[in-house]
């Protein structure tokens, strides 16, 4: 069309009318599809039609596009009005229009109920509201670091405007002058339970207005030449970051269904779904698209694409074992030696997040390095989560450090969705396990493991001392996926072999689910992970003293088996699981889980946190929960003896 773009400053009548037919021709199709499946939600994707049409019409992309680096960006914030967005891309032409319409919602079809980023033409998978603005801003962010033109328009609902991530989002993007994101509220103010006036009263247009963005208001949403007119001034007039706040009417287009939020969420039924068709002037031609569904035949589905990038790895550093330092410095140096290694070549652009935390997280020195690359969102976790993980999909190499009871817990819904689709984000989390006793129970993070253990996607890695931390963050940035490496505070002595060199040290190369026997022993084995291996170490030494040989076998791919290593250590007589993680869900319970699945017999110990700690020096806190090496090594001692 001529008005690609938005350039013009209205549309013409040509335009105008194939935009209207084709938003018609939509909303028979979201009626079909959601009258088929017998569940949907019609009303908002119809409300939202003419941002579809005009969107996906005009914006700067295209079937042939959906891999193209400089493309516009459309996010669905509302993913649940997903019949509204497969109708308009498969008139567009993304896939076949019938495949959609009649396979809606089916087992096996990759067309389900919310918006996905393996349907083409789909930017992100959304459904948990106020995810959207997130992704919209990690994406808009990149198009500085790609060199790249692009806008990024986001469409939501008025209810989600409700959520506290969306602020952080909206403050977010007003600080970094994101003015090529333009986010359009489909204000039909009517939710689940009613009218979002009541349900929760809210000033949207004062509350953009608040964090610095440009409001335009658009009395009527469904007008395909006032939606215009708002995003022509949006994309060409303001130099901020723009929300437009379109007045809709849920279920446009059907009178009986208008203005009721019994449609938000429900299917029509057969019956009325045909006579909604004949108001429309659509065809009825439910009873072959019947028949098409009950013939659908089930196939892979496709991974989410992720843009290859090119990163140096850099020289890896070598910490001595005669002087102690931690893990979390180790990390930090090491972030600052890849951005010292890729700046100014022919490498893909690093980015880190950050929460308020450098000084404690160690990312100031990639700081000095990059300052532009680093990202300084505030105490904004929620969204810098999705945030940092949509930027990860874009062609950049996405770093997001973080205290662990942030990082991990507080966070849980942002990195489940990041694994949708199919991120690949690097997630730095410190002040990991009891290694962090004195800020006490609400900080001491205890489920590092446990918590992205349900989570499909992600690779653990819980590095034993700086030398191995180091290693670890190389391979991450070199290696697709999401991966999160947790580490404590402490400073700690490197670990060393039996010859005293550092035994991460030198040519030493980290690979991902990979168990090394840092002490060979035949009568016990100690399997732990992180701040514990040096205290696995000594527990061994005292045991040594007592006629016990006893082998320590650091495990830090945690969720990743090494089967050759835990069949190697279940030979021993004990073995013990030493961790600083809740004993029910961490280390101990994937090597038992090992051990049972193989038929594999040993005296089975299980030695970590039982309950919620105290504020105390982390020795301190180790031996209130009667994991200190002294009261291991007994217990240790004592299974020994009566297996044997």
């Amino acid at each position: 069309m001529k008005e690609k773009g938005f350039k013009l400053p209205a549309l013409s009548a040509e335009s105008r009318k194939i935009l209207a037919e084709q938003a018609r021709l939509c909303r028979g199709d979201v009626l079909k599809m959601t009258t088929l499946a017998g569940c949907g939600h019609p009303g908002g994707s119809m409300s939202s039609m003419e941002m579809y049409v005009l969107l996906w019409n005009l914006a700067n992309v295209a079937p042939d596009m959906v891999h193209d680096l400089g493309r516009d960006r459309i996010i669905v914030s509302h993913g649940h009005t997903s019949p509204g967005v497969y109708s308009v891309l498969g008139r567009q032409g993304y896939f076949a229009i019938e495949d959609a319409v009649a396979h809606f919602r089916q087992a096996g079809s990759v067309f389900e109920g919310h918006v996905e980023r393996t349907v083409p033409g789909v930017e992100w998978s959304t459904g948990n509201l106020g995810q959207g603005l997130s992704a919209a801003c990690g994406m808009a962010l990149c198009a500085r670091f790609l060199k790249k033109d692009f806008q990024v328009y986001v469409v939501m609902g008025d209810g989600e405007q409700q959520k506290g991530q969306i602020v952080e989002a909206q403050r977010f993007a007003a600080k970094y002058g994101l003015s090529n994101i333009t986010v359009i509220v489909d204000r039909n103010f009517l939710q689940i339970s009613g009218d979002t006036r009541e349900v929760m009263p809210m000033d949207i247009e004062a509350q953009y207005a608040a964090s610095g963005w440009e409001v335009i208001s658009v009395e009527d949403g469904n007008d395909l030449d006032e939606l215009y007119a708002a995003l022509a001034r949006a994309v060409g007039e303001t130099s901020k970051p723009c929300a437009i706040i379109a007045r809709t009417v849920m279920s446009k287009g059907v009178p009986f269904m208008e203005n009721k939020e019994e449609w938000h969420g429900k299917a029509l039924p057969e019956a009325d779904c045909r006579k909604a068709l004949a108001i429309l002037g659509v065809e009825d031609d439910i009873d072959a698209l019947k028949a098409k569904r009950a013939s659908l035949v089930q196939a892979a589905h496709p991974e989410a694409y992720l843009p290859a990038i090119k990163i140096n790895a850099g020289k890896a550093r070598t910490y001595p074992c005669d002087k102690k330092s931690d893990n979390r410095g180790a990390w930090g140096s090491a972030i600052a030696d890849l951005a010292e290694a890729n700046k100014g070549v022919d490498s893909s652009p690093i980015v880190v997040f950050d929460c308020d935390l450098a000084s404690s997280v160690r990312t100031g020195d990639f700081a000095k390095v990059l300052p532009d690359n680093f990202i300084q969102a505030g105490i904004t976790e929620h969204s810098s989560a999705a945030m940092a993980g949509a930027a990860s999909t874009q062609g950049v190499l996405s770093f997001w450090s973080d205290f662990g009871a942030f990082g991990t817990d507080e966070t849980y819904n942002q990195h489940r969705l990041n694994d949708i689709n199919g991120s690949s984000l690097k997630t730095v989390i410190t002040h990991c396990g009891t290694d962090v006793g004195e800020d006490g129970k609400t900080h001491q993070c205890i489920d590092y493991v446990g918590t992205f253990r349900n989570i499909y996607g992600y690779h653990v890695i819980v590095p034993a001392d700086p030398n191995e931390t180091d290693r670890a963050v190389r391979y991450a940035a070199t290696h697709e996926g999401n991966f999160v490496i947790a580490m404590g505070r402490s400073k700690l002595a490197p670990v060393a072999a039996a010859d005293g060199t550092p035994f991460f040290g030198g040519d030493y190369e980290f690979e991902y689910g990979k168990a090394e026997f840092i002490c060979e022993g035949a009568d016990v084995c100690i399997i732990t992970m992180g701040a514990m291996v040096p205290r696995a170490i000594k527990v061994r030494e005292i045991l040594a003293k007592k006629g016990i040989s006893a082998a320590v076998l650091n495990m830090s791919s945690p969720t990743a088996t090494d089967r050759g290593a835990l069949t190697k250590a279940a030979k021993a007589s004990v073995v013990a699981v030493y961790e600083d993680h809740n004993v029910r869900t961490g280390l101990a319970a994937v090597v038992s889980e090992f051990f049972c699945e193989q038929g594999l017999s040993a005296c089975f110990l299980r030695f970590g946190v039982q309950h919620y700690a105290s504020s105390g020096t982390p020795d301190d806190v180790l031996l209130s929960l009667g994991l200190d090496v002294e009261s291991v090594a007994l217990s240790i001692e004592t299974a020994f003896k009566t297996a044997r």
